[in-house]
């Protein structure tokens, strides 16, 4: 990951948690630890988290968040992941030559109106 960790604003913590221990875990992202009403998510088998999301009365901005997928498979399966706990589809599993030949995405709207991807950009 480029970024070392990156934190984001929701409006329920319990739901937000919910929705992304389901979400990323075909992408092997998992609760790592919970401080001072913050959550934070890192890598399977890590002690380090690097997405943290609290709540924040203030309004905010919808933000995008891609996550890498190793495999196809794995944003396959973050997308029906995603749906189940909540999430509205943005664009179904599939191939975004915009972007480049193997680019490939899935994108959901999570509880409180971010856009959530997960891709790979590996030819399968």
């Amino acid at each position: 990951m480029i970024i070392d960790h990156l934190g984001f604003a929701i409006s329920n913590v319990g739901i937000s948690k919910s929705f992304y221990t389901k979400a990323l875990k075909p992408l092997d992202i998992e609760f790592i630890v919970e401080v001072q009403g913050w959550v934070g998510f890192g890598s399977k088998g890590s002690q380090k988290a690097e997405l943290w999301f609290g709540e924040d009365d203030a309004a905010h901005a919808p933000m995008h968040i891609a996550f890498n997928a190793e495999t196809r498979k794995q944003v396959d399966e973050f997308y029906k992941e995603a749906l189940a706990a909540g999430a509205k589809c943005n664009g179904e599993p599939g191939i975004r030559e915009i972007y480049h030949a193997h680019y490939y995405g899935a994108f959901v709207i999570d509880p409180d109106g971010h856009n959530i991807e997960a891709v790979c950009h590996s030819a399968e």
